[in-house]
C-alpha cells in the first residue's frame, strides 16, 4: 500500500513563478491552509519538491 501524504499551502504563492503556481493548482491546493490528499508516487513528490517552499508535507495513515 503507497503511503499517503497531506499537502498543506502555508505560504501565498504571489510572486512567484506561473510555473509554480500552476503546479499547486495541479495538487489541488486552491488557497491558503488548504489541505488536499495524496499518496506519494514519483510525480507527487517531484511536485512538492517544486514548491516545497509553499507548502508542508504530513505523513498520514
Amino acid at each position: 500500500m503507497a503511503m499517503k501524504v497531506r499537502i498543506t499551502q502555508i505560504k501565498s504563492g504571489i510572486g512567484y513563478p506561473l510555473r509554480q503556481k500552476q503546479t499547486l493548482k495541479s495538487l489541488g491546493i486552491r488557497k491558503m491552509n488548504h489541505s488536499v490528499e495524496h499518496e506519494l508516487n514519483p510525480q507527487i513528490q517531484g511536485m512538492i519538491d517544486k514548491v516545497k517552499h509553499l507548502v508542508k508535507v504530513e505523513e498520514i495513515n
